[in-house]
């Protein structure tokens, strides 16, 4: 792998774990608002290598050379999805949001889920400036080598 491929793993990781903090604090920001609904976002890993071909690079230069096969991978933001789950219903017949029968619906929001999933996303978000971290220190190093 290469220093630019760690540190694009790294933007990426930076992109799509920032987005989630997005996504959380907005949940958390609306916990309180009539007919919302939870925001959901869809991580993906970006890795398209197959099984046989992990294998046939293996065969033919794992085995030879000694070391671990290198497939290129990261996680993308694959979109965002609503959460299905229905909040409480509510009669207030002089709300602005109220149906016909008078009723609104309760924000879907679990506040403990967000704060859960915002700390995983801040985490993920931290392990990510590491690997920039660490891949810059590596650059660095590397330049030094030959002076």
């Amino acid at each position: 792998m290469g220093i630019l491929s760690a540190m694009n793993i790294g933007c990426d990781g930076l992109k799509v774990h920032g987005a989630r903090l997005d996504i959380s604090s907005k949940n958390i920001a609306n916990l309180d608002t009539p007919n919302y609904v939870r925001k959901i976002p869809l991580v993906v890993a970006t890795d398209r290598s197959s099984f046989l071909s992990v294998m046939n690079q293996m065969k033919e230069s794992t085995f030879g050379a000694g070391t671990l096969p290198y497939s290129s991978g990261s996680v993308a933001m694959a979109g965002v999805v609503e959460d299905p789950t229905l909040g409480e219903r509510i009669y207030k017949p002089g709300h602005p949001d109220a149906d016909e029968n008078g009723y609104i619906r309760t924000s879907n929001v679990d506040p403990l889920v967000e704060i859960t999933d915002a700390i995983m996303a801040q985490r993920a978000y931290e392990a990510s400036l590491a690997i920039l971290t660490m891949t810059k220190s590596m650059a660095d190093r590397a330049a030094t080598i030959g002076s």
